[in-house]
């Protein structure tokens, strides 16, 4: 008959706790500070911006995809965001954030649908995002957390992952790509282009 040690078993289940926090324990966005082209925010979504997505469950089937036009303004020291969604099933949504920048670096931001207030901090190329969404499913609400973390890759490109979260069990994830138009050349470039000789 095998007997076990209630202190050693004490001790294992410590250990396993210890293993599991590390294991969920997302990156610091530090760790992007060295990384090109710097993201700032109202230069990136300055203007208008296309995007892509879906959403995802926890198995990784796609329940949604949608696609969102978006605007961005300075309004005094804010800057504001105005997302409008066309999602796959038919349905549309309209979502406004008002961000604003604080003297340590970090991000405020606010929406209709965010519980309080989302906390962004950003570094390099990366900017983090963690807020409560009121999620409506059906006929009724839900209040879920997003680990929201955003990616640039280029002055024109940007991925966003988000991890969304309930009772601190992931329950899916959105995956967003931004891509802001192509900047039209100027009556000046135009010309000096055209008025540069061929090479042959």
């Amino acid at each position: 008959m095998i007997r076990l040690d209630p202190s050693h078993c004490g001790k294992r289940l410590l250990l396993y706790a210890a293993l599991w926090l590390a294991a969920c324990a997302g990156p610091d966005v530090s760790q992007y500070a060295q990384q090109q082209p710097v993201l700032d925010v109202p230069t990136f979504f300055g203007g208008k911006t296309e995007a892509w997505g879906m959403f995802q469950k926890r198995s990784g089937e796609v329940v949604k995809r949608f696609t969102v036009a978006i605007e961005g303004r300075r309004q005094g020291s804010d800057f504001v965001l105005d997302e409008h969604f066309s999602y796959s099933d038919g349905s549309t949504e309209q979502r406004t954030w008002t961000l604003a920048r604080q003297p340590d670096g970090t991000w405020r931001g606010r929406a209709g649908d965010v519980v309080g207030e989302a906390i962004g901090h950003s570094a390099g190329n990366a900017l983090n995002w963690r807020y409560t969404l009121r999620l409506p499913v059906g006929d009724t609400t839900y209040d879920v957390q997003f680990d929201d973390w955003m990616y640039l890759v280029d002055a024109r490109t940007m991925i966003n992952r988000a991890s969304v979260s309930k009772f601190g069990f992931e329950v899916g994830q959105v995956t967003v790509f931004f891509r802001r138009p192509q900047s039209p050349q100027s009556p000046q470039s135009q010309q000096s282009q055209q008025s540069q000789p061929s090479q042959q």
